[in-house]
Formats: C-alpha cells, structure tokens, sequence
C-alpha cells in the first residue's frame, strides 16, 4: 500500500497548469538534453517575441508606429503568430535573442518517467523555479550535483531506479524547501545519511530497498507525516522512531520485525500502523494509548497466523537464580554495605539492577524480567497479543491495569481505541 502527500493548495494547482512532460518517451540523456534545451529556447523566443508585439502596441498607442495604424488584435493568438515570425530572423545577432544562457521560469512541474536515463540531463538546471521533478522508471544510478541547482523543489520522485547507497549527493540539506522524497524501488542497504539532514522532509518514502538498519538520527526529521520503510530486511527499529511526534502513517510491512519498541506508543499523531508480513509474536502494550489509529495490518504475522506454536514456548516463565533473588532482597532492604563488604563482582551486578516498568510496583530485576502475554479485544472481534514486561510473576495478576494513565480509568476507556479502529486488517 502507497501514501501519497495529501497537500493541496493554489500552488500545486499551477504547477499542474505549468507542466512540461516527456514521459513516456524512451529518450536517453543526450536525446532529452535536445528535448529540454529546445524547450527552454522555444519559451524564450515566444517571450521575446510577446515583449516586442507589446512594444509595438505601446508605440502605436503613444503616435510612434510608423504606419500609423493601431494593430485591431492583443490576444494571444496574434502573439503566436507574431513569435513565429520573429523566430525565423532568430540569427539576425540581437543580443536579446541569446538562447545559450536563458532560463525556464514558468514550468513548475517536470515529468520525465519511463525514459531510459542513465544520468541526469544536464539542462535541467535552466528550470530554476521548478518545484516537482519526477524522474521515475529510469535507469539512473547517480544522481549528479547539479540538481542542487534547483531551489525551490519541492517534491522529488526517483523510485524505481538503480540507486545505490552512494548514488545522491553528498548533502541534500541544500534543498531546504524539499518536502516529499521518494526513494523506494532502488538498491539502497540504508537509509541515505543525507536524508537525516532534511529536517523539512513531510514525505518519505524508502519501500522496496534492501535496507536492514535504520539509525537514531531519524529523530532529526521532525517534520515527518509519512515514513515508509515496507519491502525492507528490517530486524528492528530504533526507540528514536517515537520522538517523530507529527507522524500520521507508519508503514513497517513486509520486513523482518519481530518486535517493535515501546516508544511507538508515543506517536500520538498515527492513524495508519501497517505491520503485515513480518514475524511480530505479539505488540507493545503501549499500542493501546494509541488513541488515534484508525487502520492497523497485522496479517501474516506468528501473533496471528501461529502464535501458541511459534511463541509460547520462549515466553515461558524462568525463574530468578539465588544470586538474583539474594540482590533483590539486598535492594529492596536498603541493606548496607561497602565495597569492603563485598567483592567488586558483586558491588557490579548490585548496581545493574532495574525498576519493575509497572509503576505500580516496587519491586527491581536484575536479569530475569519476564514477558508476559495479554490478549487484547480490537473491533470488539480480534484477539490481539500485547506485550508486557513484568519483575516477577507475582505482577501478573494486575498485568491488565499497569499499562493505565491513571488508575480511574476504566475498562470501557481502555477498550476506547478499539471502538474507534476502522481496519483491523489480520488475514
């Protein structure tokens, strides 16, 4: 499933009505280098050729025309006729016919999939105010310095390519007004470390790759609606995931996941988490704070398909050893002692212990934190797996309120997000 930006604005409206499209074409580099460089001369000539018929009006107007007779039509047909005149005394050696150093100011949206571009065509920089470029269905594996030539682009399509992980330019933060990315459908390992320093990136898209890690430095793209990462080699995701506080779709389908962190309960803003096609036993419980997800795919994964046969077995309960049980009589003791007390070992691993993550218990582990499995009503139809995280198993018997903001709340409330789930998807 693809998301596409969903903006729209008087802008976008224009750079549909300012669209130059060679799509479809099978042009190489060279062949779309004629293309666009007679394009961009042919604009030029009609604007000379507007600007002297204008001229010429105003001359008439003023008394100054040399027949003495007003031209009856202003339209912008006489203006076409006119240009194809003047485009004919073209070599005549006026200075403001120089088409060698002109630029496209008008075109805002310029289509150039499904070519057979192994580069970039260099005259794309003549279209200095561009602000969408698709270059997709293409056979590009570099992408050449030059289209940091374009300022004002907003929405840059390069899916379906040949890019590798050193195939775009060394820093892309340039294009500082660049909103939507698309990357997926190339040969990409990672996710591009020029991308972490686009901090005004509302759209990306990175599915259908071969990536395996996704660093912490994705918290800097603090603008982020949209993350697609599905068709990956995903094994986990970083906890940094959950600071991108405007994220609305999360799409994690179709990797190797099996399990998420617990900080995706941060992402208050998610109404779409697609998770299909992976190897997830079960959730974080912090899925159910998600108060405002409206679509969540599950389908094709063990918490589903084959949950008892896949999971239980290591969700078995091991107890604490000796050593751990005697540290945790020490700690919740406050029992004294000093460093000469004890050997260094032992000083060590006292000091290794954790908090129980249920706030309403005290107690404190050290190794044996025990996974604990609670099954959860979704659309008032699907049984869910939610992950807990317990110090002891004394703690299961109140597993189904620990995950609570507060303790008024009732069970109705916690069972809120499934009532407002639209898509539960699950097989």
């Amino acid at each position: 499933m693809m998301y596409y930006s969903s903006e729209s604005s008087d802008s976008e409206n224009n750079a549909e009505s300012c669209s130059l499209d060679f799509s479809y074409l099978m042009l190489d580099t060279d062949s779309l280098d004629v293309h666009l460089k007679n394009s961009v001369r042919e604009q030029h000539l009609r604007r000379y050729a507007l600007h002297k018929f204008q001229s010429k009006i105003t001359e008439t107007s003023q008394g100054k025309c040399y027949s003495g007779t007003r031209p009856r039509c202003s339209d912008e047909d006489e203006s076409v006729r006119h240009y194809q005149c003047m485009s004919t005394s073209a070599s005549d050696g006026d200075p403001d016919l120089d088409t060698e150093n002109v630029h496209d100011t008008i075109t805002l949206n310029l289509q150039l999939q499904h070519n057979m571009l192994l580069t970039l065509p260099f005259e794309i920089i003549k279209f200095s105010n561009l602000k969408s470029l698709d270059l997709s269905n293409n056979n590009l594996s570099h992408i050449n310095d030059f289209l940091l030539q374009l300022p004002e682009l907003e929405k840059l399509y390069l899916h379906n390519n040949s890019i590798m992980d050193d195939g775009l330019p060394k820093d892309l933060s340039t294009l500082r007004k660049l909103r939507e990315l698309n990357l997926s459908g190339n040969h990409l390992t990672r996710v591009p470390t020029q991308v972490y320093g686009m901090s005004g990136l509302r759209f990306l898209y990175l599915g259908s790759n071969r990536i395996s890690e996704v660093l912490p430095d994705i918290r800097s793209l603090q603008s982020l609606q949209v993350l697609h990462l599905g068709g990956n080699l995903l094994e986990t995701v970083p906890d940094e995931l959950g600071e991108l506080q405007q994220l609305g779709a999360l799409v994690l389908c179709d990797n190797r996941l099996r399990y998420l962190p617990r900080a995706i309960s941060n992402l208050t803003r998610l109404r779409s988490l697609l998770l299909h096609k992976n190897i997830l036993c079960c959730l974080p419980v912090g899925v159910v704070k998600l108060r405002g997800i409206t679509e969540l795919s599950l389908r094709d994964n063990p918490l589903v398909t084959r949950f008892v046969n896949s999971c239980a077995r290591e969700l078995m309960y091991n107890p604490p050893s000796l050593l751990e049980l005697a540290a945790r009589v020490i700690k919740l003791k406050r029992l004294e002692y000093t460093s000469q007390d004890l050997p260094q070992t032992l000083v060590t691993y006292l000091s290794s212990g954790h908090r129980c993550v249920n706030p309403k218990c005290k107690g404190m582990y050290f190794t044996s934190c025990v996974e604990h499995i609670k099954f959860v009503d979704f659309c008032g139809m699907y049984r869910v797996p939610l992950m807990h995280y317990l110090c002891s198993s004394r703690c299961s018997s109140k597993t189904p309120d620990y995950y609570r903001a507060s303790s008024s709340e009732s069970e109705s409330e916690d069972d809120e997000p499934a009532a407002r789930m639209k898509r539960v998807l699950l097989g």
